[in-house]
């Protein structure tokens, strides 16, 4: 019952995932796909555009170790909230910045964390939208625990996603989990 979920789009989802794994109260993360129009969702139909989903994770988290705000707060720093369908190489409305709430309660701090945090972080406005979650479909397979499970191998990981994590555990290293 200490339970609640958060999704949330910043691009790939194998980027957000990496870093949610490693914060102290996540118990799981599973990318997949939100937002859209088309009633099912899958990779290739998602990339092609056609259904208006987006990339996102969902976030099973224990509210007694770490709030909706605190996931918010990192969601900030790790991907750029201010470019409208995009995450650096990756363009499209699949990679856009989302916040899926999932009741009033979160819809009110994700507003409040748009308006008031994200701000002191990014000079540029925020793209972010912020709207109710309608469904979620889990991704495939091969793309849970993706970084966790070729890392280096993949150029795309050690370039872009690397990166990312070392930053998150550089700036929340006190909300690690412990080994």
């Amino acid at each position: 019952m200490n339970y609640e979920l958060a999704t949330l789009g910043g691009g790939c989802f194998w980027c957000l995932e990496a870093v949610y794994q490693q914060l102290e109260g996540v118990e799981s993360v599973v990318s997949g796909y939100a937002g859209g129009t088309a009633e099912t969702a899958n990779y290739r139909d998602v990339c092609s555009g056609t259904t208006d989903h987006a990339e996102v994770i969902q976030i099973k988290y224990n509210k007694e170790k770490i709030s909706f705000g605190e996931i918010l707060d990192i969601f900030w720093t790790i991907h750029d909230p201010t470019t409208l369908n995009r995450q650096g190489n990756d363009v499209g409305p699949q990679y856009r910045s989302a916040i899926f709430y999932h009741d009033e309660n979160q819809k009110i701090i994700a507003e409040q964390s748009a308006n008031e945090i994200a701000p002191k972080i990014w000079d540029d406005p925020i793209t972010t939208e912020i709207t109710s979650l309608k469904e979620f479909f889990p991704g495939e397979t091969y793309h849970q625990n993706y970084y966790a499970k070729t890392g280096s191998r993949n150029p795309y990981c050690t370039f872009v996603i690397t990166p990312k994590v070392t930053k998150f555990r550089k700036q929340f290293a006190d909300r690690l989990k412990k080994s």
